[in-house]
């Protein structure tokens, strides 16, 4: 990736460094692959600009976000605008968190929002970082990149990216089809961008 190529997609150019190093580790090395790669991580991180998931969430936000744990008003209003309560709420007990701290600290960070006690300590595994003991690492913008490609790895997307199955990549980033319209726009623009950057 060239620094030209990140000016036309509106990117920092801090993030050409910890993008190329991402490819080249991950072998995100196509065109395809890292219009994928780029595109989901800009829904997923409102533009690279997003590095740490912001649970300040409304009643309303909180019914649409997580509906089978905020079924109506009443019990949303209860975590409303409180979020170290939300998460407690809507991550303890699961993805390795045992306790309502563990839910607070290991909220969703980097590109790819890792989310989880679990997947804190596999990524930083692979990345040979300790991630449980340093959590904001995953929100600067080196280890943002290299765990998104670890986790774009883990789900096998390279071979997804490689026949453009937006939907299927989706699915397995997010666990639904949400924002598909938006993601589908920005691979394009990223595609685009490459090939004739």
């Amino acid at each position: 990736m060239t620094p030209q190529q990140l000016d036309k997609l509106g990117l920092d150019h801090k993030w050409l460094d910890p993008l190329n190093e991402t490819f080249e580790k991950y072998e995100i090395n196509t065109p395809k692959r890292q219009a994928c790669f780029i595109g989901q991580c800009m829904h997923e991180s409102g533009g690279f600009k997003n590095l740490q998931e912001n649970l300040n969430y409304s009643a309303a936000a909180l019914m649409r976000t997580w509906p089978s744990r905020f079924p109506d008003m009443d019990t949303a209003e209860k975590y409303e605008h409180n979020p170290e309560k939300i998460a407690s709420k809507v991550y303890a007990g699961r993805m390795g968190n045992t306790t309502p701290e563990e839910a607070g600290k290991y909220i969703g960070r980097g590109l790819i929002q890792l989310t989880g006690k679990e997947n804190y300590a596999n990524c930083g595994l692979g990345l040979g970082v300790d991630f449980i003991s340093h959590p904001d690492l995953l929100a600067t913008p080196k280890y943002a990149a290299l765990s998104a490609g670890w986790f774009f790895n883990k789900k096998s997307i390279n071979q997804l990216s490689d026949v453009m199955d937006i939907d299927t990549m989706t699915k397995r980033i997010n666990g639904g089809l949400i924002g598909i319209e938006d993601r589908k726009v920005k691979i394009n623009k990223v595609l685009d961008a490459l090939n004739n950057g």
